[in-house]
């Protein structure tokens, strides 16, 4: 490292969470630990041409929304947990942060300029997250099994006695954890474990490179009763994970409102903040107001937790998804739940649909579209090469859910510049406080 003597005003942040400064001859500086409106020196770890990134080493001036962590394993310095960036910063001004990023993204990359921006969605900053994935190393030298995220910038796991964004009970099992498995016959294979929350129920998934001799298995059953823990089992990829016991309650969370429940497995996608997530769906529906005599698409559906609710508004629900396995998940869901009638299910390959797939499911007067970090480009083009080709009306509204601002924004410059659409709203939505991961939502008019 080198140290540059020189104070830099720090400006913004980014999608690292990093400061970001200009040096007197303009080069770019990112800064870690340093926040907007701060006068910082850096100790650079790297230089190019054009940019130079390091860590602050010296404040002149602090940022009045600068907080101390709630989290003793947060920090720069070297085994620190990286699962955290932004502790340092008050959670409302990162919510700011997070607004920013999602207007920069619309504007610079694809000239979108909401027509105006919604209150952000907010919930508790601690003990949200009900989905992680811990990665466990038994470290022979030390005499103990380490459980957590993996250290800042490194592949190895931080030593980690508590987690304040887990969810308490959670957080306090730790140690107990790092126990048991130092106990265990196959501890030096046993590389993770993945915690999943649902109503009532707390599921670990461990992740096991050999069998489990019956002595671990009767471990594992001790802590579960002591600990009120389900067990389940991964000896090799998600597709084997199966419970320990078959006893004991369904893994599912409920959306009240609208008097959903959603059964899960562990290794399905759910959304990582449930707080957050029913807060969502219900924001989302309110944004889409699907009428009780419209078709509505839910594009990228997964096990329903938008569709379901949609069935409830609309007259009749499409969900899409890219697996045939996942839709017939979805379906059981909508049976389990009494709206099989008003809803159906396909399998498509949403990053290949092209214009004629488009056009051969149907008229549709609103659309939900909820992605992965890819986004939803295929889908978009094939928007606007319908709309460019003439003779086709798309639905009135989208409501589209981004957990990528990047990949949000080249999709509405799509809808917006070639497919007909205007872009109505847009807000961001704080799924994970003390990350620089942003999730927004935006809506689409058709113009």
């Amino acid at each position: 490292m080198s140290s540059g003597y020189e104070w830099l005003e720090v400006e913004s942040l980014d999608l690292e969470a990093q400061g970001v400064a200009h040096r007197a001859d303009g080069k770019v500086v990112f800064i870690e630990g340093a926040l907007p409106g701060e006068r910082v020196q850096v100790q650079v770890a790297r230089k190019k041409n054009q940019w130079e990134q390091g860590q602050v080493s010296a404040i002149e001036r602090e940022s009045s929304q600068r907080v101390r962590p709630g989290c003793p394993h947060f920090g720069l310095h070297a085994g620190a947990c990286g699962g955290c960036k932004m502790q340092h910063l008050h959670p409302a001004a990162q919510v700011a942060v997070k607004q920013r990023v999602l207007e920069d993204n619309l504007w610079h990359l694809a000239k979108v300029k909401p027509g105006r921006m919604l209150r952000p969605i907010e919930g508790p900053a601690w003990g949200y997250r009900d989905r992680a994935r811990l990665s466990m190393r038994h470290v022979a030298k030390k005499g103990q099994v380490l459980i957590g995220f993996h250290e800042r910038k490194s592949r190895y796991v931080a030593d980690m006695t508590v987690c304040p964004v887990l969810p308490p009970r959670v957080s306090a099992m730790l140690l107990p954890l790092r126990a048991l498995v130092g106990s265990m016959d196959q501890r030096d294979r046993l590389p993770q474990i993945e915690l999943a929350a649902g109503d009532g129920v707390t599921a670990l998934v461990l992740r096991h490179l050999e069998p489990l001799s019956a002595a671990d298995l009767g471990r594992l059953r001790e802590f579960g009763a002591a600990h009120a823990v389900q067990w389940w089992l991964q000896p090799q990829g998600p597709e084997s994970v199966h419970r320990l016991d078959e006893a004991g309650p369904v893994l599912a969370y409920r959306l009240p409102e609208f008097g959903v429940t959603m059964p899960f497995k562990p290794t399905d996608f759910t959304q990582v903040n449930p707080h957050i997530n029913r807060v969502l769906v219900a924001r989302a529906l309110g944004l889409l107001e699907p009428q009780p005599d419209e078709r509505v698409i839910d594009w990228f559906c997964g096990l329903g937790n938008f569709t379901l609710p949609l069935a409830t508004r609309a007259r009749s629900v499409l969900g899409i998804e890219g697996s045939e396995g996942l839709v017939e998940r979805a379906r059981a869901n909508a049976r389990a739940n009494g709206l099989a009638a008003k809803t159906s299910f396909a399998a498509r390959n949403l990053f290949e649909i092209d214009a004629a797939g488009l056009r051969a499911l149907g008229d549709a007067q609103r659309w939900l579209v909820d992605p992965p970090r890819e986004g939803a480009f295929a889908l978009a083009k094939a928007v606007a090469d319908l709309q460019q080709a003439g003779g086709w009306q798309g639905p009135a509204r989208i409501v589209y859910v981004s957990c990528n601002p990047a990949t949000l924004a080249r999709d509405a410059g799509l809808l917006v510049h070639q497919g007909g659409y205007r872009c109505a709203l847009a807000g961001v939505v704080n799924m994970f406080p003390h990350t620089a991961h942003v999730e927004s939502i935006a809506v689409f008019d058709r113009a």
